[in-house]
């Protein structure tokens, strides 16, 4: 099922979907991402759907940029906290899993930031595209390629050469650059 970002019920149809545990193809303030709320049913059905390897873990979307300290316990510097909402993903160590480290990101768009605060739980986000191949950014492509598989697709115009949220992670006090993306800071 399709529907587009401008439907009046476009939040209700993602959040209903979600809530039934399904994944979701959504815009985001960068790129076209799939969604799960953040268990392992989500996890497994999206890895499986992208052909994603078992060791690398999705992006956790939060709706509030305080939502992060749920989670964590690490000092985050104001400087990082100071691009959200936005495309900026903060990797910190995750107070739910022993010696293990999460990738957070309070992503700019409220729509999207609406969903996730009616889910009541962060939502995956990783790119729509199967893994090892360029990300889609054309609505076309995204519903004829994935249309079968997902249930919802959520559309909002193409996503032409959009950059994904840029990655960082903090450890130590130290900030690290990982992936540059829509977001440039200097570490």
């Amino acid at each position: 099922m399709t529907c587009h970002k401008s439907d009046v019920d476009s939040i209700k149809k993602c959040v209903e979907s979600l809530q039934k545990n399904k994944v979701v193809i959504i815009p985001t303030d960068t790129v076209y991402g799939f969604s799960g709320i953040v268990n392992e049913s989500a996890n497994s059905r999206i890895k499986e759907i992208k052909g994603r390897g078992e060791n690398k873990p999705f992006i956790q979307l939060i709706a509030n940029p305080s939502d992060i300290f749920k989670y964590t316990s690490d000092k985050i510097p104001e400087k990082l906290l100071s691009y959200w909402p936005g495309p900026l993903t903060i990797i910190v160590n995750d107070n739910r899993l022993e010696n293990k480290t999460t990738a957070f990101r309070c992503p700019g768009d409220k729509w999207l930031r609406d969903i996730i605060s009616k889910c009541e739980f962060p939502l995956y986000s990783t790119s729509v595209n199967r893994s090892g191949s360029p990300v889609l950014e054309n609505e076309s492509e995204i519903v004829k390629e994935f249309e079968d598989e997902v249930d919802l697709i959520v559309l909002d115009g193409n996503k032409n050469n959009a950059l994904p949220s840029t990655i960082v992670s903090f450890n130590n006090g130290e900030i690290k650059i990982l992936r540059k993306g829509a977001v440039d800071i200097e570490s």
